[in-house]
């Protein structure tokens, strides 16, 4: 197995050190979703670029930051951006933010991304609770990273997304009256968009929305035995199901669109977490 411990030992050591406290929640913010940030309190703030063996982001709408912050009495370690497999990274580079969590101390970790609407019944600018998700995409890569191999922990996928936590979102949402669909998430490595054929495989699969991240951070999540959850914000409608050519501008017009609703959802989910 890769020796993360071994290959960021001045990255997290500087981290830690700087952050000094066990945050109760990570979150990760996808794509054009990085504004959320901006509305909490700020402890601390770091540029990824100025940290030592942080890969640098190249997708336009992930601002490359790691802040420390304060909502409803309690500390976030909140990560402004990702790193993509599409990008070129290797996967032990893609799961950095869920490892850094992790020697922070954090227990719970919240992920959302940007994602293509299946279903039919989805429009852009609905957020969707992840219930589950594909990951065969991505298992070779990570079996040299956790040994997925490992006859005697074979079954820690099926604890990600966390009940608890799921239970939570739902709650949240019900209590501040904010849309929540609910449904399964395709992981396809890009960098190119699905093909309409394949979205229409898709669909005969019963699978709800499609995007490019957050499967491979849940399972190595869920292997570091950490409480897991995703959200969707459902950003245009996947390859063949629009008019209109997909783009990158696309989807970060629907994520300002749903800038307020997506920001109260969270704060409520925050005021929540136990």
């Amino acid at each position: 197995m890769i020796n993360l411990d071994l290959i960021y030992n001045e990255l997290t050591g500087y981290l830690t050190n700087e952050i000094k406290v066990k945050p109760d929640l990570a979150l990760i913010l996808g794509s054009g979703l990085g504004d959320f940030a901006d509305s909490l309190e700020k402890i601390k703030e770091f540029n990824t670029a100025d940290l030592p063996g942080y890969p640098h982001s190249t997708v336009e709408g992930h601002r490359g930051k790691i802040i420390l912050s304060r909502y409803a009495n309690k500390t976030l370690l909140i990560f402004q951006g990702r790193i993509h497999l599409y990008e070129g990274y290797p996967i032990e580079q893609c799961i950095l933010p869920v490892f850094i969590a992790k020697k922070a101390g954090c227990r719970k970790i919240l992920i959302t991304n940007a994602a293509g609407g299946i279903n039919q019944f989805f429009v852009p600018g609905d957020l969707m609770l992840i219930q589950s998700f594909t990951a065969f995409n991505v298992k070779k890569e990570l079996t040299g990273l956790i040994g997925l191999a490992d006859n005697s922990d074979k079954d820690f996928m099926l604890n990600t997304p966390s009940k608890e936590m799921n239970s939570i979102i739902k709650q949240a949402a019900i209590d501040e009256k904010i849309p929540l669909k609910e449904g399964i998430y395709w992981f396809g490595k890009g960098p190119s968009y699905e093909t309409p054929a394949e979205i229409q495989m898709l669909q005969r699969f019963s699978i709800d929305a499609v995007g490019m991240s957050t499967v491979h951070e849940l399972v190595y999540a869920a292997k570091l035995k950490m409480e897991t959850a995703a959200i969707s914000c459902i950003t245009n409608l996947a390859a063949g199901l629009s008019p209109t050519k997909l783009s990158h501008a696309e989807v970060q017009e629907t994520a300002d669109m749903v800038k307020e609703k997506f920001e109260a959802l969270l704060k409520g989910v925050i005021k929540r977490i136990h």
